[in-house]
Parts: structure tokens; C-alpha cells; sequence
């Protein structure tokens, strides 16, 4: 604050600088003078013209001109000296001047400028290490609505001026998270990310904040933070638990039943979270029992897909299961074919006429037909170099036909 009066100050001192030097440097009116040298120079020639005009004989009365030549030579004299009494003083301009900037300055500031936002500003600045003890401690008096916008204008403010703060961005990034403010919560988590990107922290907070967005790349970036969380000697539970939703989500009931399972194990009986756990278990199962079903009562103008893969498969979790319907003679031109992220295994998928890529010609077209998997592993279907692959035997439409992924590019 004493800096900001400190610079206002000086630009007011310099304003009226500017207004004081032009006022010194003022230069003199020299209008009076000029016109005195002409009228004396005007006055010599006009007595050398009558003396000629006299030698000559053209003028009687010589000495009657030369006295009207002086009196007009004298006309001029009362207005100079009026003019040097009307005379204005420099001080005279500069002083009511100089107050006049002062308090246009400071009295347009106060009205304009904001002073009570920018006092809370520094203040809610100030307080900043409070707020995020509060925060940090997560006491049983959670914080106010007011105390979180007052922490994140802290936060930014301070990220502002140490943008290599990581453990600030994390902080930004978990309120925005409890904000559902997925934009913020992103760029601020993937800051700290860049800052740390092995501090497990982070990683998680990142991968939970990418798991939020809609963006489907997004989210197979944020599976594969996770399971390289899994893969730590300490494993936090809310890794599992995002896991376990996000299989949830995309209707892998087993992947997700099995997630809740491992968060079961490390918390035991005791824990108050084992029953919500429980239910959400058989939540998980009913809906894999309900599939299952579905599975089993497959139109006849669609085809039920059970794939395995092989125990030496190693699925990167960014990867992509691509399922593909074939004429039963192998033909390489699918005629139906769905990608889904890699999920786990076992598991069962359905083909059926929406999922034809040829106009005007549909799965439900097909007398017999074979069916291809495979683990695209890089994102982009021309590309095969090692993925895995497997294809079934012949089938029809209506069966449940089974492929075993076993094989490599």
C-alpha cells in the first residue's frame, strides 16, 4: 500500500512539473517592442522623406508634420503601459493549478477507484496462511462459501507472483475440484503436475480433475495416472475409488465391483465406509446380472462378443478395444465394428445394426459371420505394430460367439 501512495504521489509531482515548467519558461512578450522599433524606424524614414519633400519645395508647413509624426509616434505609449499594469504573475497560475490536479486526482480516485475492493483484496492476500491451515486441517467446522472465494483470490494472487508454487496450484485445483469447476480445477492440477510430476499428490489430484472432463482423451490420460498409482508401494484409497466409478460409468459393473472390493480389504469391517462399500458392490453386481441377461436374450438381428485375453497381455489402461463383424469367409472389410476404452476382462459387448459401416447394407444382412478383437494400443486404427489381436470361429447372428485375444502384430 505505501508503495501505491508512493508512485501516485510522484505522478501528481510530475504533472505539475509539466505544468510549472512551461510557465517559468514562458517567453516574454516582445509584441511592444517590435512595434517601438517599427514606429521609430517608420518615424526616421517619414523625417528624412520631409526633409527631401522641403528641399524641394513640396511642403509649406514642415514643422506642423513633424509634430503630428510625434504624436503618433506617442499614440502607442498609454496601452503599453496599461498592458505592462495587467501583467499576470506565473506563481499567480501555477498555485490554483496545482491544487486543481491534486484534487481532481485523488478526488476522482476515491470515487472510482475501488478503495474498499482493493482493502479486502490486500487483506484476504494477507490472510492468506490462515485460510489454508483451515483448509489443510479440515476441521469440523468446514469453511464458509465466503472463506473459499476469499481463499482461491489469495491463492490466485499469489500464484500470480510465484507461479512455481506447486503446492499453491494443487490447493487451487482441489477447491475448484469441490467447486465442480472442471475448467479451473484442470489447468491448475496440470500446472502442478508440470512443476511435480512425481509427487503422488498431485498425480492424483491431477487424475481426478482430467477424470471430470468430458473429453475422452482426458479421461484415458487419467486412467493411466491411476494405475500407475496402483503400482506405488502406498496406495491412497481414493485411487481405487476413482477407478471403481469410472468403471462404473462405462458399465464395466466386474471392473468396478472389484475396485470396491480392494477398498473393502484395506479399510476392514470396522471402518463406517464398509457397508456403503457393500451396497455399492451389489449395486455393481445387479447391474452385471442385469447384462448378463441381456447377454443372454441377444435379437436375432444382433451377436453377443465374449472376449478373454491371454495371461502374457499387458494392456496400457490409455488403450482401446476395437470389436469388428466379418463375413464368416474373413473377408478384411468389417461390416460392423464398435471401439471401446480397454476396461478389464472377461467381458461381453453387442454388435448390432447400429453399429453397421456400410450404407445399405447391415449386420442383420449377414447369413453367417466371424467376429475380430483387438487391443489398439496407440489410438489410431491404421497402425497395428504391437497390438494384439484375436478372431473367433464362424458364427450367426442371435449366438454368443467367443474370442480369445492371444495374439501380437
Amino acid at each position: 500500500m505505501t508503495l501505491f501512495w508512493i508512485s501516485t504521489v510522484a505522478l501528481v509531482v510530475v504533472a505539475c512539473l509539466m505544468l510549472a515548467i512551461p510557465l517559468r519558461s514562458k517567453k516574454a512578450n516582445i509584441d511592444a517592442q517590435l512595434r517601438d522599433d517599427l514606429n521609430k524606424a517608420l518615424y526616421k524614414d517619414r523625417l528624412s522623406e520631409l526633409a527631401i519633400e522641403d528641399d524641394e519645395g513640396l511642403v509649406e508647413n514642415q514643422q506642423d508634420l513633424v509634430s503630428d509624426l510625434k504624436q503618433s509616434l506617442l499614440d502607442d505609449i498609454p496601452k503599453q503601459e496599461k498592458q505592462a499594469q495587467s501583467h499576470v504573475s506565473p506563481m499567480a497560475v501555477f498555485i490554483p493549478s496545482a491544487i486543481l490536479i491534486v484534487g481532481l486526482s485523488y478526488g476522482m480516485y476515491v470515487t472510482f477507484g475501488a478503495t474498499d475492493k482493493v482493502k479486502n483484496w490486500q487483506e484476504v492476500s494477507a490472510n492468506l496462511p490462515e485460510l489454508s491451515k483451515k483448509l489443510m486441517a479440515g476441521s469440523a467446522e468446514p469453511m464458509t462459501e465466503d472463506e473459499m472465494q476469499d481463499l482461491t483470490l489469495a491463492l490466485r494472487t499469489r500464484l500470480h507472483y510465484q507461479p512455481d508454487d506447486s503446492t499453491g496450484w494443487l490447493l487451487l485445483g482441489r477447491i475448484a475440484l469441490a467447486n465442480r469447476d472442471v475448467t479451473t480445477a484442470t489447468d491448475a492440477m496440470e500446472n502442478a503436475y508440470r512443476l511435480e510430476p512425481s509427487n503422488t499428490d498431485v498425480q492424483l489430484g491431477f487424475a481426478q480433475a482430467l477424470m471430470m472432463s468430458p473429453d475422452e482423451m482426458d479421461q484415458n490420460r487419467a486412467r493411466g495416472l491411476l494405475t500407475g498409482l496402483i503400482k506405488e508401494d502406498y496406495v491412497d484409497l481414493r485411487v481405487f475409488s476413482l477407478l471403481a466409478f469410472d468403471a462404473f460409468e462405462r458399465e464395466d459393473f466386474a471392473g468396478a465391483a472389484r475396485y470396491w472390493g480392494i477398498m473393502q480389504r484395506l479399510i476392514g469391517p470396522d471402518d463406517s465406509r464398509y457397508e456403503m462399500l457393500t451396497r455399492s458392490i451389489e449395486s455393481a453386481e445387479a447391474r452385471l446380472g442385469e447384462t448378463s441377461k441381456k447377454m443372454g436374450q441377444i435379437s436375432d438381428n444382433a451377436v453377443a462378443v465374449s472376449i478373454t485375453v491371454s495371461p502374457e497381455m499387458a494392456a496400457n489402461p490409455t488403450s482401446f478395444l476395437i470389436v469388428s463383424a466379418h463375413t464368416a469367409d474373413g473377408a478384411p472389410m468389417p461390416v460392423a465394428a464398435a471401439r471401446y476404452p480397454v476396461g478389464t476382462f472377461p467381458r461381453t459387448v453387442v454388435l448390432d445394426d447400429k453399429d453397421s459401416m456400410m450404407e445399405g447394407r447391415k449386420l442383420s444382412d449377414l447369413d453367417g459371420l466371424m467376429i475380430r478383437a483387438r487391443i489398439d494400443s496407440d489410438g489410431n486404427v491404421s497402425t497395428r505394430e504391437g497390438d494384439w489381436y484375436g478372431e473367433s470361429q464362424p458364427g450367426k447372428l442371435g449366438d454368443t460367439i467367443e474370442v480369445n485375444i492371444n495374439q501380437q502384430y
